[in-house]
C-alpha cells in the first residue's frame, strides 16, 4: 500500500510567511523536520530562546570532546581508538605514524580519510595518491593501502560500516554544483610507487572489527596498470564551492558532501553572509528528531560557538532543540563582517552514535551550559 506523509501547511498565531527570514518582532524561531530537512517541517516562533535552558540531566545533552589532546601515536589505522559508533559508522581519530610498515585493509566498508593535519602519500593498489590537510580520501572497500607522512599526520577516519561513499544528487544546480567531479584526483601509477621496495610485507585486514594478517614474501602492491570506474578518489575542501542564497539561510543538507548508508557527511567552507537584511545569518534553531548531528572543528574561527578550537568535536543527539551560542545569535541579522572564516567536517547518522572511551576521557563536560547567557531577541521584520 502506497503512503504519504499528512497534507499542510497550516498557520496559527503570529508568524513569519517565509522560514528562516523576517521574524516578527521579539521571536525566536524553531524549526521542526522530519528526514534531515527534507520533509515535512513546521516553524514555531517562541518568546524565548529554545536553549534558554538552566540545567540538563540525563545522556541526551549536547557532548563537546578536545580530540586535541588525543595526543598519542598508533602505528596503524586499526590501533586509532574509537570516537563515536553504530552499526552503519565508525569513526576513529589517528596520529599516523612517520612511515606504515605494513598494509591496512578494510573488509568491514568504505573508508574516508579527512586529514586534520599533516601531508605525505598513500600507496595503494591503484598507486600513488599525495595528501595534504584539508584533504578527502575515498578508499573503497577492500583497497590494499599504507601512508609515509612528510609531515605530523591526524586523519579522522570514517568506516562506512557495510557501505559504499557515494556523490549526492545535486538536483536542479546539476551535477557539476559544489564541486565538479572533474576535480577528483585518483592514484597515479608513478615511479615512486614503483620504488616501494622489496622484502616481507604484512596486510592487517580488519573485518567484523576483528584483524588478520596476511604476509607475502613480496609487497603487493605491484600493480601495472589498471582500468575502470572504482578508484580511491581525492577532494580537498579549498576545492569545494558552497552554495549561497543571499536572502535565505540554506539547511546544512545543502553543504553534503558524501552519502552512504544511514548517515551523511557535509562540509561547511567559507562564504558571503546572506544580504538580505530580513534573512537570518546563523543557523536555525531547530529539532532534528531523525539525525544524532556531529560536527568536527577543522581551521578558522567557528562563528556559531563559543570556546571551540580546532580539533574539537561536538555531539548533538537527536531529539533536542539546539542552535547557535548566545553571542553568534545577537549577530543573527548583523554579522560583524561579510563572510564566514570557517572550514568543518558534519556528521549525521539516522542512529544513535556511541561514545568510545577516547572521547569520553576528553569530554568538555559543562558544553551544555554554554548556552545559558541571555541572547537578544530576534530583530524585527522590516
Amino acid at each position: 500500500m502506497s503512503r504519504q506523509y499528512i497534507p499542510f501547511p497550516r498557520s496559527e498565531g503570529l508568524t513569519s510567511r517565509q522560514a528562516h527570514a523576517d521574524l516578527p518582532a521579539g521571536t525566536f524561531e524553531r524549526e521542526l523536520g522530519k528526514e534531515g530537512f527534507f520533509g515535512p517541517a513546521t516553524h514555531m516562533y517562541h518568546r524565548h530562546p529554545p536553549t534558554g535552558w538552566t540545567s540538563w540531566d540525563g545522556p541526551l545533552r549536547p557532548r563537546a570532546f578536545d580530540l586535541a589532546k588525543i595526543n598519542a601515536e598508533h602505528a596503524s589505522p586499526w590501533d586509532a581508538p574509537d570516537i563515536l559508533f553504530n552499526a552503519s559508522v565508525r569513526l576513529r581519530l589517528w596520529r599516523a605514524p612517520t612511515r606504515m610498515d605494513h598494509l591496512a585493509r578494510n573488509g568491514d566498508g568504505d573508508e574516508l580519510l579527512f586529514i586534520h593535519q599533516g601531508a605525505g602519500d598513500i600507496f595503494c593498489d591503484y598507486g600513488r595518491l599525495p595528501f595534504r590537510a584539508g584533504d578527502y580520501v575515498v578508499l573503497p572497500r577492500s583497497t590494499m593501502w599504507r601512508i609515509e607522512c612528510s609531515a605530523p599526520t591526524v586523519a579522522l577516519l570514517i568506516e562506512a560500516t557495510g557501505s559504499t561513499f557515494q556523490l549526492p544528487d545535486r538536483g536542479m544546480v546539476g551535477k557539476h554544483a559544489v564541486f565538479d567531479p572533474a576535480i577528483l584526483e585518483t592514484p597515479k601509477l608513478d615511479e615512486a610507487f614503483r620504488d616501494q621496495g622489496q622484502g616481507d610485507w604484512a596486510v592487517r585486514i580488519k573485518r567484523r572489527n576483528a584483524i588478520s594478517t596476511v604476509t607475502y614474501p613480496f609487497n603487493p602492491l605491484d600493480a601495472v596498470g589498471w582500468h575502470g570506474d572504482l578508484s580511491p578518489v581525492r577532494l580537498n575542501v579549498e576545492d569545494i564551492r558552497p552554495l549561497m542564497s543571499h536572502r535565505y539561510h540554506l539547511p546544512p543538507s545543502a553543504h553534503t558532501t558524501f552519502v552512504a548508508n544511514r548517515f551523511v557527511i557535509c562540509t561547511f567552507c567559507p562564504r558571503p553572509f546572506e544580504t538580505d537584511p530580513g534573512a537570518l545569518k546563523v543557523p536555525f534553531f531547530h529539532n532534528n528528531d531523525d539525525y544524532d548531528e556531529v560536527l568536527f572543528y577543522h581551521a578558522g574561527d567557528f562563528f556559531s560557538r563559543d570556546n571551540i578550537h580546532a580539533g574539537m568535536m561536538t555531539l548533538h543527539p537527536c531529539g533536542f532543540t539546539h542552535g547557535p551560542h548566545p553571542k553568534a545569535l545577537g549577530n543573527a541579522f548583523t554579522p560583524k563582517k561579510a563572510a564566514t572564516d570557517e572550514y568543518a567536517v558534519m556528521l549525521d547518522t539516522r542512529d544513535a552514535l556511541e561514545i568510545g572511551e577516547a572521547a569520553s576521557a576528553v569530554e568538555w563536560g559543562d558544553y551544555a551550559y554554554s548556552w545559558k547567557a541571555g541572547p537578544a531577541p530576534a530583530k524585527a521584520a522590516e
